[in-house]
């Protein structure tokens, strides 16, 4: 089957296919033992030998999917390179996965892992984004203007974001425990917009994706997605 290097990479469980495009241009991956740095190249992966950082690779037969409740202090990396805690050091799996999409060094709860580039790639693809719920504590408690005008959409400084949902859960020592439900992925995104109506984000928890939900899974524990998880990602 001939494809683009990164494709293949991707399907490999290198890497997201964009950060295996950033691992060719820095020169670190080889096609039968000549480095190779054009995004443009083609390999036939049942008679190439393709190489990442000098490791053979192959496509895994078995593809994994897993949820993890991710606790703070860890970052969505396959490799950190300040060396950082990485999610992977708490997901021990023989297989080679790496995160779909990402949550922020200090925020915690759901991630989702995987070896499948295809399933990535559909998820990932900003038309097939699914709604992303959070719990927030903020500093102080918004008025309804302030969480009225959070809805319709703010502009954090570089981008104007989509309408999002901020509900009220309750409040304590003068500070909010709210829902946060946003449609986007953008970096920071709902520290930023909280920011931006005077309420910075204190503590901040990622309860679900589309329809998995972290449920009881304990902070720094995983497991693997359920058949109408998966199903789910791959249909939906």
């Amino acid at each position: 089957m001939v494809e683009r290097l990164q494709k293949y990479m991707a399907r490999c469980g290198v890497a997201s296919r964009r950060k295996c495009e950033d691992i060719i241009l820095q020169g670190d991956v080889k096609v039968n033992g000549q480095v190779v740095t054009e995004l443009g190249c083609k390999i036939d992966s049942e008679i190439d030998k393709v190489q990442v950082y000098d490791k053979k690779i192959k496509l895994e037969e078995n593809k994994v999917y897993i949820a993890l409740n991710k606790p703070e202090g860890y970052v969505c990396t396959v490799k950190d390179e300040r060396g950082r805690d990485t999610i992977l050091d708490l997901v021990k799996v023989k297989e080679r996965i790496y995160p779909i999409g990402r949550l922020d060094y200090d925020t915690s709860g759901l991630i989702l892992l995987t070896n499948d580039g295809d399933i990535y790639n559909k998820i990932i693809h900003p038309r097939e984004e699914k709604n992303k719920k959070y719990i927030a504590t903020i500093k102080g408690i918004p008025t309804k203007y302030e969480m009225k005008k959070f809805n319709q959409g703010i502009d954090i400084g570089d981008y104007i974001t989509a309408p999002a949902k901020i509900e009220m859960l309750s409040f304590q020592n003068g500070n909010a425990k709210v829902s946060i439900v946003i449609h986007e992925g953008k970096n920071r995104q709902i520290r930023r917009m909280c920011e931006k109506i005077n309420h910075p984000v204190i503590n901040l928890k990622r309860v679900s994706v589309g329809k998995i939900h972290l449920g009881d899974l304990k902070i720094g524990k995983w497991r693997y997605l359920k058949d109408t998880e998966v199903e789910y990602l791959r249909n939906e």
